[in-house]
C-alpha cells in the first residue's frame, strides 16, 4: 500500500486541480476548484470531517504537521490566496489519490 503524506496530498489536489482549469480563469474554474476555492469550512470543520469520513487519511495527516500548516492556511486564506497556493504546487504527482480524499473533506466539513 502506498502511503503518502497528507501535504503531498494537499498540494496536489490544489495542483491538479488548478492545471485542469488553467486558462479558465477563476470564475468557470471546474469543479474540483470551485469546491476548494470556495468552502467556506474552518480548518477545525474540514479536520472533523476528514477524521470522521476517512479515518485513514486522517492518520497521516495526523502525523505530518506541514501538512497541517498547510490546511490551515489554505482554510485561512481568501480565494485569491488559495488560487495562488494551488497554482504553487500544480507539478506534484500523486493526484489520483488525493482528489477524492479533498474533495470528500470538503463536501463533508458543512456537517461538522
Amino acid at each position: 500500500m502506498m502511503k503518502l503524506s497528507l501535504t503531498k496530498i494537499a498540494a496536489t489536489v490544489g495542483g491538479v486541480a488548478l492545471a485542469l482549469s488553467a486558462g479558465a480563469g477563476l470564475a468557470s474554474a471546474d469543479p474540483v476548484t470551485d469546491e476548494m476555492v470556495n468552502t467556506t469550512c474552518t480548518y477545525d470543520q474540514a479536520n472533523a470531517a476528514l477524521h470522521a469520513e476517512n479515518p485513514t487519511a486522517a492518520q497521516y495527516f495526523d502525523q505530518s504537521p506541514a501538512n497541517q500548516q498547510f490546511m490551515q492556511e489554505f482554510l485561512g486564506s481568501p480565494k485569491d490566496k488559495r488560487v495562488s497556493m494551488i497554482n504553487q504546487v500544480r507539478g506534484n504527482q500523486g493526484i489520483e489519490y488525493v482528489i477524492p480524499v479533498f474533495q470528500q473533506m470538503v463536501r463533508a466539513c458543512h456537517k461538522y
